[in-house]
């Protein structure tokens, strides 16, 4: 089967929570695509690898660079974006970072509630807003991609608050769309399914094992886990011009799994 091959070549392309899992490997691809990448996160060192993203980048014979950054800072997201203006200003904005508490909603903490909303939903929100006024300010309308999640849609056990917050991805998506389309801006999000990445300390694992034995409430159909390498596609093709005509979309890639 034939294989997507975008060309970012003169692209400058942001991705928050870069250091590690999926956001490693979405960073890691576009690079590999010719886009220079600004690797986004408040850790440099990966969970998942040894060696920093952005150098893992430049390794291969691409353009990259770290930047420290708390998305749940405004003044940080700004200095984000004005520092892809090196490399002439963002043109996909990559709004990844996120956090993940489990938790029943008769016990968890109203300070662990508002760090996962604030992450997950206040930092796309914010990196949506500042890297489109940015677009707007050079004239240069792009692209921004936020990583929503299965749970965007369907409520799972123990989950209200990242259920809750991811359900704020997806209609800050769908509303950005609308607002930003007269400027020619489009806003897409990828809906990952059951992916083994260290989200938190051994949830890799145990995604694999569930998925794989279907102790999931539903079963994967697929058959197995995802791996960030399986997401990264749909990251480039939203980003890419084979999209053009594509915004507000929420795309799954969950081997299946809200199909039933």
């Amino acid at each position: 089967m034939g294989g997507l091959n975008p060309d970012f070549e003169g692209e400058t392309v942001i991705v928050t929570g870069g250091a590690s899992g999926i956001g490693r490997e979405v960073a890691t691809q576009f690079g590999d695509a010719g886009a220079t990448v600004l690797v986004a996160d408040m850790d440099e060192e990966p969970k998942d690898g040894d060696v920093p993203t952005h150098e893992r980048i430049e390794e291969a014979g691409g353009t990259a660079a770290f930047v420290d950054c708390d998305v749940t800072d405004r003044a940080e997201l700004n200095a984000l974006v004005e520092a892809a203006h090196e490399f002439g200003g963002v043109d996909v904005m990559v709004n990844n970072a996120g956090v993940y508490i489990e938790g029943s909603i008769l016990e968890l903490d109203p300070e662990e509630f508002d760090q996962v909303h604030a992450v997950n939903a206040r930092g796309v929100y914010f990196g949506t807003q500042v890297a489109a006024n940015d677009m707007l300010e050079r004239d240069d309308p792009g692209v921004v991609l936020n990583t929503a999640s299965i749970s965007s849609n369907q409520a799972q056990l123990d989950q209200v608050q990242y259920d809750s917050s991811k359900g704020a991805v997806r209609m800050i998506t769908r509303g950005a769309a609308l607002e930003l389309a007269e400027h020619g801006i489009r806003v897409n999000a990828v809906a990952p399914g059951q992916i083994a990445t260290e989200f938190v300390e051994g949830l890799a694992e145990r995604q694999r094992r569930a998925a794989e034995n279907d102790e999931h409430i539903k079963p994967v159909p697929l058959g197995r886990a995802g791996e960030p390498a399986d997401l990264a596609g749909a990251y480039l093709y939203l980003a890419s011009d084979a999209a053009g005509y594509v915004t507000g979309e929420l795309l799954h890639v969950d081997g299946g799994w809200q199909v039933f």
